[in-house]
């Protein structure tokens, strides 16, 4: 998915901006850092994981004990799993880069360690 499919997938979205965020991979795309992503990784608040329960989606718990959710064969939705701030990107709220970097760091795979680099690359040529 490009940027473009991301936000055409999110007009679409049938619930409030105000409660989810885009994150990781799907989140760089948005800002430019990365072309591509496979799938879209959201954060929501609990009102909207509660919302995703009556609507009849399925969840598993994650480690923390927060919901996570699969919204059709591309979306990911976690319970609660924001750092940082969010910014708007064409209407589209997105974890700020600092969020990014340290929800990054705190996954530790080698891939966030690659995509911290990029992120912090992108920060300092946007001053």
């Amino acid at each position: 998915m490009n940027k473009q499919d991301i936000i055409s997938r999110l007009k679409d979205f049938p619930y409030s901006c105000e409660e989810y965020w885009v994150i990781t991979g799907s989140a760089m795309v948005l800002y430019g850092i990365r072309e591509q992503t496979h799938d879209i990784d959201m954060g929501c608040t609990s009102a909207m994981a509660d919302k995703l329960v009556s609507d009849g989606y399925s969840y598993q718990l994650t480690e923390s004990g927060n919901r996570k959710f699969n919204y059709g064969d591309d979306i990911e939705i976690f319970e609660n799993w924001k750092y940082g701030s969010i910014e708007y990107i064409e209407g589209i709220p997105v974890l700020s880069l600092d969020g990014l970097i340290e929800m990054k760091q705190d996954l530790g795979r080698e891939k966030d360690y690659k995509d911290i680099a990029l992120i912090k690359a992108f920060k300092v040529k946007s001053c």
